[in-house]
């Protein structure tokens, strides 16, 4: 696996934490690093970039939430913030966050790694809702080189 992806499923167990334990992403993400792997400072070391990745995922999201639960929002047809699960929500979240704040990553690969972190973590029908709402959000962004 990817530092990134390893990174973006990081981060959404954090944001998805924060949503849990009304507890901010960051404090969560830290609580799992201290416990990820066996706790050894090899295993946290071998996975630096991927926590960096996840860090500022998480800082990024925190950061910008209004934004970006408003972009959500206005191309969720039929579907409220509220009404959202929250695992779908927070892959949302992240993907957006990259897309709008993160010049240097194509949309097409936000967009992918997504549904593929929703394949993983979300419902049998998460990557299609993510999918949906992803591309209409990304219709209103020029194309990254």
């Amino acid at each position: 696996m990817s530092s990134r992806r390893e990174g973006r499923e990081l981060a959404l167990q954090a944001l998805y934490s924060s949503d849990v334990e009304v507890m901010d992403g960051t404090t969560v993400l830290k609580r799992i690093m201290e416990n990820f792997g066996d706790g050894s400072e090899p295993a946290v070391d071998a996975h630096s970039r991927s926590f960096s990745f996840a860090a500022e995922l998480v800082n990024g999201v925190v950061a910008n939430r209004a934004a970006i639960d408003q972009r959500i929002e206005e191309k969720s047809k039929n579907w409220s913030i509220s009404r959202m699960a929250r695992v779908d929500l927070n892959i949302l979240r992240l993907a957006v966050f990259e897309l709008f704040y993160r010049p240097d990553i194509p949309k097409n690969v936000t967009i992918n790694e997504a549904i593929e972190v929703a394949k993983k973590f979300g419902a049998d029908d998460s990557p299609a809702f993510i999918n949906g709402i992803l591309d209409e959000i990304a219709s209103l962004l020029p194309d990254k080189e």
